[in-house]
């Protein structure tokens, strides 16, 4: 038996978010593959459970006529991944959203419970990153939108105020189209499990490159399970703009990406072992990223 003290299934993000003013001890629910979890084991930091999954205006997943992309906080992972590969859109968040748990667990889990349980290891994460997506975030005072890094405060810990939940996650068309992404996750098993470490990685060439003088316009890297958030590695970011693609563009870019990680030791890997799979992981995403973007090494 779940001890829950209220169930209340919300009809609208009005109803959801005053009942979560009124309840502090209140939980969200939508796919359940997380907040049910918490209730098995008996160790629930709430009393009250909000289910959001009917209210349509969660469910919304669109790309309008300019090329933004609108994912509903309730939109599966299952639903996702179907609706990229059909639009041809964000391979790295295609393969970001494959990687995570099996077929049936995608079919319930939701992208904003992805987001919003502040795992380090959310599979969802570095892609989202990397396409600098930006979260709406609504409450009884109104919305606010929030870029993504910085919507991560700590393990566990995200920008939500009492009374607030994530309604959408936005991609605006400047930050995925003419690019080339790749998305690597490194687990113990292929299915599944959590990663030991993820890397993202999306890559934009100067359009005035020619083969063999290629030039980087704008890369962006990202990590999860690297630091106590997903994180993003400006220092290697840097590094890389407007640098011609090469071989020892990559060397350093593998160099210099722990400038800006803090790797743990855990049961799961060693710190040293960590940074060595970050490193290689910079060389083949970034390797990937380019060459889907056109570029040749």
């Amino acid at each position: 038996m779940f001890s829950v003290e209220q169930y209340f299934k919300a009809d609208s993000i009005d109803s959801a978010c005053a009942y979560l003013a009124e309840h502090s001890d209140a939980r969200l629910i939508a796919g359940g593959t997380d907040v049910l979890i918490r209730l098995r084991e008996g160790k629930p930091e709430f009393r009250h459970l909000v289910d959001i999954q009917s209210i349509d205006a969660l469910q919304q997943l669109t790309v309008d006529s300019e090329g933004r992309i609108t994912i509903g906080a309730s939109v599966t992972i299952s639903r996702l991944i179907q609706f990229l590969k059909q639009q041809k859109l964000c391979k790295s968040l295609i393969e970001g959203a494959s990687s995570l748990g099996g077929p049936q667990v995608r079919n319930m889990a939701t992208v904003g419970g992805n987001i919003c349980n502040g795992a380090p290891s959310a599979d969802t994460a570095a892609p989202l990153l990397t396409y600098n997506a930006e979260l709406t975030i609504q409450s009884q005072q109104g919305a606010r939108v929030v870029p993504m890094e910085s919507f991560y405060q700590g393990p566990g810990k995200v920008d939500l105020k009492p009374g607030e939940l994530v309604t959408a996650i936005t991609i605006n068309p400047e930050q995925y189209q003419n690019t080339g992404s790749h998305f690597y996750k490194y687990a113990m098993r292929k299915a599944m499990d959590i990663a030991t470490i993820g890397c993202a990685a999306s890559c934009e060439l100067e359009s005035s490159s020619t083969p063999g003088k290629q030039r980087v316009k704008e890369l962006r890297i990202a990590y999860t399970v690297a630091a106590p958030v997903p994180k993003r590695c400006r220092t290697a970011e840097g590094l890389a703009k407007h640098r011609t693609v090469d071989a020892s563009l990559i060397d350093e870019l593998a160099a210099v990406v722990l400038e800006d990680l803090s790797p743990r030791n855990s049961w799961r890997a060693a710190k040293d072992f960590r940074e060595h799979i970050i490193r290689t992981l910079a060389r083949r995403v970034v390797t990937e990223a380019i060459t889907r973007a056109g570029g040749e090494l």
